[in-house]
């Protein structure tokens, strides 16, 4: 399987997924524009609050090619951050306080980078969480010791497990993807991984595999932990249900498999004020492979640039930023229906 970009795909163009969205809900549909619903809630213009999270995505290439991926992400994707920009990254960071740094892809650690770019995290002090897809550690003997590294760096490490059973989980992200991920994950746990009182982080992230909003999050938390824990003897903290994101190759999924409309009706329809307060756009700063800033991942996806002045890393100015407004779009939907969603889990 190719990414979009790689197959001359125009849902592979950001305007062209924006023309979607925007035509497809509104004017097709009927649905009311997201600005609309945060105006009734009083959250319009949505303000961000203090960063606390800065969320890295340091490439797009990937070992896996994923049906719901929002980053359209993959092997022939040649898009990663230069230790530059990787550079630029660290010296917004040092004039700031924000706490923790999100590195994520792709599958990050293939940029040839990425470690120089941890070790460097680390000596400043911050918190930093690697988006792991797991199979990334068992791909190939140069990365069988990323548990070791990871653990020497006090990384907390946030995977991808869309099941506790191979049927699902190789439907969406290809044959033999389990299996892979429960020996990563078993040698996550090795090392201290999810063990109790190791210190050590290891949460996992639940999507649906079709269309359709995640189970209640502590439900399945406590269903994942009970079969992984009796199948395969597998520990870990947490567990993040997330929203699928009518972006990228999961609105091509929506659309080739007839759930476009009913989906962004769902959504819409389950628009939870709560959930939209807590976004995680507001306390995020997203910047791109090519330094460029945005309010979250999915914008990112879309090229919806922060509205500020300050558009890229280089010009970093933590209070110019703390100015904008939160630039929407009706792919927010997916991040405030229900209880919410963002790269946390949820949010209300």
């Amino acid at each position: 399987m190719k990414s979009l970009k790689a197959t001359g795909h125009q849902l592979a163009e950001p305007a062209f997924q924006l023309t979607v969205l925007g035509q497809g809900a509104a004017e097709t549909l009927h649905l009311v524009p997201f600005h609309e619903k945060l105006r009734e809630a009083a959250l319009f213009p949505l303000r961000p609050v203090a960063p606390a999270v800065l969320q890295v995505n340091v490439g797009k290439m990937c070992n896996q090619v994923c049906r719901h991926c929002h980053v359209d992400a993959g092997p022939d994707r040649k898009e990663i951050m230069p230790r530059e920009t990787m550079q630029l990254c660290l010296d917004a960071l040092a004039q700031t306080d924000i706490p923790t740094v999100d590195l994520t892809g792709g599958a990050p650690e293939m940029n040839p980078d990425f470690r120089w770019l941890v070790e460097q995290i680390h000596a400043l002090g911050r918190h930093i969480i690697v988006r792991c897809n797991l199979t990334i550690i068992v791909a190939n003997k140069k990365y069988h010791d990323l548990p070791e590294f990871f653990k020497a760096h006090g990384v907390e490490v946030v995977s991808s497990l869309p099941f506790y059973t191979a049927g699902k989980t190789d439907r969406q992200r290809g044959d033999g993807v389990f299996e892979d991920s429960i020996r990563a994950l078993k040698m996550l746990n090795a090392v201290g991984y999810g063990q109790e009182s190791s210190g050590l982080v290891l949460n996992l992230v639940y999507n649906p595999a079709g269309a359709f909003m995640p189970a209640s999050q502590a439900g399945l938390e406590r269903e994942f932990k009970r079969a992984l824990l009796k199948d395969h003897g597998i520990v870990f903290n947490s567990l993040y249900a997330i929203t699928n994101i009518p972006v990228s190759r999961y609105l091509d999924y929506l659309i080739e498999s007839g759930n476009y409309a009913g989906y962004m009706e769902k959504l819409v329809g389950a628009f939870n004020p709560a959930a939209a307060a807590g976004v995680m756009c507001r306390n995020t700063i997203s910047v791109s492979w090519d330094g460029y800033l945005y309010d979250c991942d999915f914008n990112q996806m879309l090229d919806l640039k922060v509205a500020s002045p300050v558009r890229h890393i280089r010009d970093f100015d933590a209070a110019a930023l703390a100015e904008r407004a939160v630039v929407v779009n009706q792919h927010c939907y997916g991040c405030t229906a229900g209880s919410g969603s963002s790269c946390g889990g949820t949010t209300a």
